[in-house]
């Protein structure tokens, strides 16, 4: 497994990548934005684990960035930012968990296995495409449409929306979407899920007429279509 560290801090760095290796990964090293904008497209990884504060190009514009290309590789956040703002930010960008400094180096062990675990092991795909009244979802492909309009959805974005396309109509708790899709990630909690409910509304409702997320109050939300 093939791992991307973007931290400026250089004893952060190298703990993150000693403790890796230790692990059996391949690390790469990047200490600054440029440099590590180069390395995302020029090398395939497994998992990028991504400061934001960085010189030449902050974190946030290197994920975003990096999103318009590749919307498969996790990518991890380390920060010192714990403001619900900042991980609205981050997941906006593009980011598939966020772990705020100091951290335990095991949990963040835990995570980046989960994170690759997740993105390599998609559910069998039985039906290519989910149809809901003009809604397509294309599993192989990952792509979205509405009206045959495509949209552009972060990985979390469309690992939900998938879930509760799956779901057909029956409600999924909050509880449901963090077990499946944050898995052990412990700073998943009830308020992430209602940031990126709120992020797919805007993408896949906002622009169109049809409203399709619907809110089961006390319990979860689920996507409402004719049979």
């Amino acid at each position: 497994m093939n791992i991307l560290v973007v931290e400026d801090d250089p004893v952060l760095s190298q703990n993150i990548r000693d403790s890796f290796i230790e692990d059996n990964y391949t690390v790469e090293v990047a200490f600054d934005g440029l440099i590590a904008e180069k390395m995302l497209k020029r090398n395939d990884y497994h998992c990028v684990i991504l400061d934001i504060n960085l010189p030449y190009k902050n974190g946030y514009d290197l994920c975003k960035d990096f999103r318009s290309y590749n919307i498969t590789t996790p990518v991890l956040f380390l920060t010192a930012f714990d403001e619900l703002e900042d991980k609205v930010t981050g997941f906006d960008s593009g980011a598939d968990d966020y772990l705020t400094k100091p951290f335990y180096m095991k949990e963040l062990l835990l995570r980046v296995k989960s994170l690759i675990k997740r993105a390599g092991n998609p559910h069998e795909i039985v039906n290519e495409t989910i149809t809901i009244e003009d809604l397509i979802i294309n599993q192989k492909t990952k792509k979205v449409k509405r009206n045959n309009v495509e949209i552009i959805l972060t990985p979390r974005e469309y690992q939900i929306l998938l879930k509760l396309a799956s779901a057909q109509g029956n409600v999924v708790t909050k509880q449901e979407l963090i077990k499946e899709i944050w898995g052990r990630s412990f700073d998943a909690n009830t308020n992430t899920i209602e940031v990126f409910i709120n992020f797919l509304r805007n993408k896949i409702d906002k622009p169109f007429p049809l409203k399709l997320i619907k809110t089961k109050i006390g319990y979860g939300y689920y996507l409402e279509y004719k049979q």
